[in-house]
């Protein structure tokens, strides 16, 4: 079977999959098929906090998940971190192209490499308006990662994280509040450190007007803050991170 054969038979079981049991399954398989020993499938925040909502699948070794929840050395892996600065599949050695390793993010691939986890690959997963999320394969300690078949592996990533939240009811309808178009431009300007005047001024608005139209955008998310306004917009995907600049 080819490897386009392989993604795309994936793809097909991936979306016949009615739980968790049987996609993990699936990744197990696949997973040795393509030369990978381990693989997880998880929203980022599932570590800090359990819920029917989140995704959290893997094969890696019991004892090393364990102390890496127990320890909190999620809170600074650096292949979580870098998920977060890509659209796009990388290898674990790649990981300093993304962002500056310190001495906490040597320390999680050090221990982590004592518990026989080697060289691995990693496909982003982050969606609008729902928590960040990853899908990994890795092999053990002293193997090389099988180049040939990483193109395969991010295919596949796309389909078991989507499969995944199909199981979990996203996208859930609904959930992003909705914000009329000045409203957006109100919480942009905020996003750039501009005050109610300076909004005024800009689009041409009357102080008592710019005021409203940014107390609804608040209502429509529930805040009352305008900084948890503007975090909460940038998370949901209304505003970018260059509105900020």
């Amino acid at each position: 079977m080819s490897l386009y054969e392989v993604a795309s038979e994936f793809e097909r079981q991936a979306n016949e999959c009615l739980n968790d049991k049987e996609l993990k399954s699936l990744l197990d398989d696949v997973s040795r098929e393509l030369g990978f020993e381990h693989f997880a499938i998880v929203h980022s925040v599932s570590f800090r906090r359990a819920g029917p909502e989140l995704i959290s699948l893997d094969n890696y070794p019991e004892s090393w998940a364990e102390e890496f929840v127990g320890k909190q050395l999620y809170l600074d892996d650096p292949v979580l971190q870098a998920s977060q600065r890509t659209g796009k599949g990388f290898r674990w050695s790649e990981v300093t192209r993304l962002l500056t390793l310190d001495a906490r993010h040597a320390q999680v691939l050090e221990r982590s490499a004592r518990y026989g986890m080697g060289h691995g690959f990693t496909v982003p997963a982050n969606v609008p308006g729902e928590p960040c999320g990853s899908c990994s394969f890795a092999v053990r300690s002293g193997r090389d990662l099988p180049e040939r078949n990483l193109r395969c592996a991010e295919l596949i990533a796309i389909d078991a994280f989507d499969a995944g939240r199909r199981l979990r009811g996203y996208p859930h309808v609904g959930a992003v509040p909705h914000l009329s178009h000045r409203q957006r431009q109100i919480v942009r300007l905020l996003a750039a450190g501009k005050t109610a005047g300076e909004m005024a001024t800009i689009l041409g608005l009357k102080h008592q007007t710019t005021r409203r139209y940014m107390k609804l955008a608040r209502e429509a998310y529930d805040v009352i803050d305008k900084t948890l306004l503007v975090v909460r917009a940038l998370r949901d995907g209304q505003i970018s991170f260059d509105d900020s600049i």
